[in-house]
């Protein structure tokens, strides 16, 4: 059994000193643990913003989009290559549900990288809406909000592990209603009320994916469980981040 989960470590006898060796191992490896997600997931959204950066300023993103000016600003009409391109991510998430947890760890880092690189080609359309100083600020926003959200689920000693259905639940219902109104209804106004709730939403899955990380470490320290349990992780937080800073935007941003 490891040492952080031996009884006898929190025995101490009468006059006897503490042996912390095992808690001091414990905590540096759950330290690296969480920074080897955060940096993995850091990369993944930096790989997102250099391939969206490249494709909107490239000859393809016109083959896919064109920009028309409406009263409310710039808009895009996308053909079947620009729909393809809007909804590639989903197709990549189908390998995230129902595939992910049988796949090896290269195949994983394959996917993950993959996954990061078609959702910046997706998310290159906002650099064609929205001005640079409202991107700008929502992803500060975001990145600040993250930063907060994650550490506050990080050291809290309140289980939030209830939160988990509710959030997801919540996560999927707010996709098929972004989906209704694009296609059904087009209502800024709900559009607009979607964007708070997605915020909010979001918000609550980063603290919640955070304390679930930090307590899954117990169970794949020191297996082969491992790096795939750091990609797993750095997935989500990606989501979480990328998720956070599409709603911030759309909830303040200015269009050109």
């Amino acid at each position: 059994m490891s040492d952080w989960n031996d009884s006898q470590r929190s025995q101490t006898n009468f006059g006897s000193v503490p042996r912390a060796g095992g808690a001091v191992s414990y905590d540096e490896g759950l330290r690296s643990f969480m920074l080897s997600i955060y940096n993995y997931m850091g990369s993944g959204v930096l790989l997102t913003g250099i391939v969206a950066l490249l494709f909107v300023n490239s000859p393809f993103f016109g083959m896919a989009f064109e920009v028309v000016q409406t009263p409310y600003g710039r808009a895009l009409e996308a053909n079947m290559l620009g729909w393809a391109i809007k909804f590639s991510p989903l197709i990549f998430m189908l390998f995230w549900w129902f595939g992910a947890q049988r796949a090896s760890q290269p195949v994983l880092q394959v996917a993950f990288w993959s996954f990061c690189a078609v959702f910046g080609m997706s998310l290159s359309t906002i650099f064609a809406i929205y001005t640079g100083e409202s991107i700008a600020m929502a992803f500060f926003a975001a990145a600040a909000g993250f930063a907060g959200l994650s550490l506050w689920g990080y050291t809290t000693k309140k289980d939030i592990s209830g939160w988990g259905s509710f959030l997801i639940i919540g996560a999927f219902g707010l996709l098929a209603a972004f989906l209704m109104n694009m296609f059904i209804f087009q209502s800024g106004m709900f559009h607009f009320a979607l964007s708070a709730a997605g915020v909010l939403i979001f918000a609550g899955l980063t603290a919640y994916d955070t304390q679930m990380l930090k307590n899954q470490y117990q169970f794949v320290r020191g297996t082969d469980q491992m790096g795939r349990a750091i990609i797993f992780g750095a997935f989500n937080l990606y989501l979480d981040f990328i998720n956070l800073f599409i709603m911030l935007l759309q909830f303040f941003g200015n269009r050109e």
